[in-house]
């Protein structure tokens, strides 16, 4: 079973950065195709970035393209996202999530693409 912890997260002003960590344990890293999502107030889960195992290929939410960047550190067992520019649409709850990537899912921003998920960590962007 993976498990998987976020942290991270907080309350920033508009303009400013912040990294958010996940860590997984219960699986080799390597094994894993990891994502990142966020929940705000009233709406839906939504996607934000995912990343190959290798950490070769990386996928944006139009929404966050050239401002956040995903990545991980396979021997850490670690994955990570990088928001700069933060305004205050990007407040939200983030999740972590996780799948085989023997799971023979070709597609990586819908929720039902991934079996393991974090329980969130809380980022607030102030005006």
């Amino acid at each position: 079973q993976v498990q998987l912890v976020e942290s991270g997260g907080g309350l920033v002003q508009a303009g400013e950065s912040l990294r958010l960590s996940c860590a997984a344990s219960g699986s080799p890293f390597t094994w894993l195709t990891m994502g990142w999502f966020r929940q705000a107030p009233g709406k839906e889960r939504e996607f934000v970035a995912a990343i190959s195992w290798g950490g070769v290929n990386q996928y944006y939410a139009d929404s966050v393209e050239g401002r956040f960047t995903i990545s991980r550190n396979n021997a850490e067992g670690t994955l990570y996202l990088h928001m700069n520019s933060l305004t205050p649409e990007d407040t939200a709850v983030y999740y972590c999530a996780a799948r085989p990537r023997s799971s023979g899912i070709h597609s990586y921003s819908a929720t039902t693409d991934y079996n393991y998920w974090g329980q969130g960590t809380q980022v607030t962007v102030s005006r």
